[in-house]
């Protein structure tokens, strides 16, 4: 049996062999495609981009025709290069490093030399195209984008690097890729996929037909189109609210997690970012360092939360249950403790209970119940860990999961924190008593308060916050789906609640309700430093604000940040009010809100900071032409609204 064995084998193995050689040399001759490359030319057919809706249908970013001028550095032969480059409108030195950049690439395989040629350059290039040996047009389709807003929801389309080309033998040099936004988040789905056809060459380098008679050519297949959960009106209302500030408005659909707004200010048109002067358009963006238009505050910018923490704070000693409804604190103006240090107060003081502490926006009642949820463990550590947990439930203090490439953790400081803060120990209650009224350690993006006040209008619940709403023929990650339950119990999200309404009708935000409308918000200020000339100066507080609305099933969660804007029912309360009413009722009543929002700058707060840069300026005169395009601003200059009951909102 041993003798038969072994020769078996080897037999068996040849004619494996054999049979596999005389399959790839006489029956598949795909490697040909390889081995024959000099005498084989690719020319890729390039899809269009799936179109992007929003959550109703309204088409927002479609595509147009483009061209690129693309080189084969071996393949140039005798070509008139002053005639070229004055067809082009370039210098000869342009002409060189281009040459020479597509040679480092591949001196036989095709670049991009000039990209984007538009209609009207493509034209007048084409009729003398055949003068130009080497060159020739590959047809491409950038993005046409039917609105003027929602530039960071979108993100843009550039070139890939040379480094992306090494990785992904999907891309070839000088093809499109999107960048930021859903179009880097779905560009797997938006971009297609690439049609190739196998052109054949003879020994001449000349073009004589289609290799194997196309046995091997495939066609494009246009991108998926895709729906977002944005709805348009609302982003596009918020944008021109938005309008000489800076700051970011998210709101979010309670009951799905599904993103309706995502503004971050200053924004910009994205349509500068298309075309032959996207490059330079963007090295502008990129370089304003003052404003920094590209930066997404909705998602990035990590601020103190200020007064609508202690939403959280109020809901952890209930369920902790160091508090009830019926705890009462006296407030004198202000909150004493730790030897003699004083945290002030804006309420009208007096005892006050939990219901009142909310709507008054009280700093003792919160920092007492602060302390003593803190207190009521025998080690502050402990103590610390147990309040972190609690509110991280609430999604605070990690990546969110949701479908944008971009974000921050904010923070939610543990036991960890301060071990590292006070290495030699003895902190307590009072050293963190910050903490209560989101100061301190606390710090949030928009969208994580946004999705606060979902979990709250929920009472307990949330769905990670998304911006992908529909994709024909392929299902909704179901992450999206997924709830996620707090550590609080629900019965405990009712007093809060009543609280938050009761802002509206005998609290902070009483100016700002809208007849018909049941809104639960909260005001928010927080502290704002900034280093001038070297020197930390206290600056204009940030205005904060949070609601949801209707009280009963809500429809909207909605969180506003102002940069320097002050209290929060000065600025950031009214856009949300506005907000809310645009989503609801698709028109706004509280015109007097409107004209005042609208006519606000704070240009004159933010140029302390260290003056305007050209491209702030350049879109400040954008500004003033959209406010002009608005019937309802007033042609007076007005200054912010400082009344009394403003004054109070903290």
């Amino acid at each position: 049996m041993r003798k038969v064995l072994l020769p078996s084998l080897i037999i068996i193995a040849t004619s494996l062999l054999v049979m596999r050689i005389f399959y790839l040399q006489i029956v598949d001759d795909t490697l040909k495609l390889k081995s024959e490359n000099n005498a084989i030319k690719k020319k890729y057919e390039y899809p269009e981009r799936g179109y992007i809706y929003d959550r109703k249908g309204k088409l927002l970013v479609a595509n147009q025709a483009s061209y690129d001028i693309m080189v084969i550095p071996r393949d140039i032969k005798n070509i008139d290069t002053l005639e070229f480059c004055e067809l082009l409108n370039i210098t000869k030195e342009d002409f060189i490093k281009k040459i020479e950049k597509a040679a480092v690439y591949s001196p036989r395989l095709p670049s991009v030399f000039l990209p984007q040629l538009n209609k009207s350059e493509f034209a007048a290039f084409q009729e003398k195209i055949r003068k130009y040996e080497g060159f020739y047009f590959q047809k491409r389709s950038l993005r046409d984008y039917e609105v003027e807003f929602g530039a960071n929801i979108f993100g843009f389309i550039t070139q890939v690097n040379e480094k992306l080309v090494a990785k992904n033998p999907y891309y070839n040099s000088g093809d499109l890729i999107g960048r930021q936004g859903v179009e880097e988040s779905y560009e797997d789905l938006l971009r297609g996929v690439k049609g190739v056809k196998y052109i054949q060459k003879d020994k001449y380098n000349r073009e004589i037909g289609s290799y194997k008679e196309g046995k091997y050519d495939t066609i494009a297949v246009q991108g998926e189109d895709i729906n977002l959960t944005i709805d348009a009106e609302i982003q596009k209302y918020g944008e021109e609210l938005m309008i000489n500030k800076r700051g970011g408005i998210v709101a979010i659909e309670p009951s799905t997690g599904e993103i309706l707004a995502l503004v971050t200010a200053p924004s910009y048109d994205p349509s500068i970012l298309v075309g032959r002067k996207r490059s330079k358009n963007y090295t502008e963006l990129y370089r304003d360092s003052i404003a920094k238009p590209l930066y997404d505050r909705g998602l990035l910018a990590e601020y103190p939360p200020g007064s609508p923490f202690k939403i959280l704070t109020g809901l952890v000693a209930l369920q902790e249950g160091v508090i009830d409804g019926n705890s009462t604190v006296f407030c004198n103006r202000g909150f004493s403790y730790a030897r003699g240090r004083f945290m002030g107060c804006h309420c009208n003081g007096g005892a006050l209970q939990l219901h009142r502490g909310i709507f008054e926006s009280c700093n003792s009642y919160f920092a007492t119940a602060y302390m003593k949820t803190i207190n009521k463990y025998s080690k502050p550590a402990q103590a610390v860990d147990v309040w972190s947990k609690h509110v991280k439930s609430f999604g605070l203090g990690q990546f969110m999961g949701y479908d944008l490439p971009t974000g921050k953790k904010g923070k939610v400081p543990d036991s960890k924190t301060y071990k590292r803060i006070y290495p030699n120990g003895g902190w307590r209650s009072t050293t963190i008593v910050s903490n209560s009224i989101g100061q301190g350690e606390v710090l949030m993006t928009p969208i994580q308060l946004a999705n606060m006040m979902a979990t709250v209008a929920n009472e307990g619940y949330y769905y990670t916050p998304h911006i992908i709403k529909k994709i024909e023929g392929h299902k909704i990650d179901e992450k999206f789906t997924t709830k996620h339950v707090t550590t609080i119990d629900k019965k405990h999200f009712k007093p809060i609640i009543s609280g938050l309404f009761d802002v509206y009708n005998l609290g902070t935000a009483k100016s700002l309700r809208v007849e018909g409308i049941e809104i639960c918000g909260k005001t928010g200020t927080a502290e704002n430093f900034a280093k001038i000339g070297g020197v930390r100066v206290k600056m204009e507080d940030h205005s904060i604000f949070v609601a949801f609305a209707p009280k009963d099933n809500p429809k909207i969660a909605i969180a506003v940040m102002v940069e320097n804007g002050g209290y929060g029912a000065t600025i950031a309360g009214p856009i949300a009010s506005l907000m809310i009413e645009k989503y609801l009722r698709q028109k706004i009543t509280r015109v007097d809100l409107e004209k005042r929002i609208l006519a606000t700058s704070l240009q004159s707060r933010y140029a302390k900071l260290g003056g305007l840069s050209e491209a702030v300026k350049l879109q400040l005169k954008i500004n003033d032409s959209l406010l002009k395009k608005k019937t309802t601003i007033p042609t007076i200059k007005t200054k912010t609204d400082t009344t009394k009951s403003n004054k109070q909102a903290i």
